[in-house]
């Protein structure tokens, strides 16, 4: 049996009490993600996110420190194409 914690749950509507948000950026079609930080339960601490065109859809879920090295990848522009 393994302690990990899941990586996605199968409908966002299961996390309860979460404050879902999406970029400032964002435009009123709905093409973007939400985030949204786990804050009680087995899954708290993690930071879920989902497609904001299917809110009730699946969420997938990240450590913190998984989204924080993302999001710098992201912005430094450091991403790289794997072969």
């Amino acid at each position: 049996m393994s302690d990990a914690l899941p990586q996605y749950v199968t409908s966002s509507a299961s996390l309860f009490g979460v404050n879902w948000r999406r970029s400032s950026y964002s435009t009123a079609a709905n093409n973007c993600v939400e985030t949204a930080l786990i804050g009680d339960g087995p899954l708290s601490g993690q930071l879920a996110v989902r497609d904001s065109k299917d809110v009730r859809g699946p969420a997938l879920l990240f450590p913190p420190a998984a989204w924080a090295e993302f999001l710098a990848a992201v912005t430094t522009g450091s991403l790289t194409e794997r072969p």
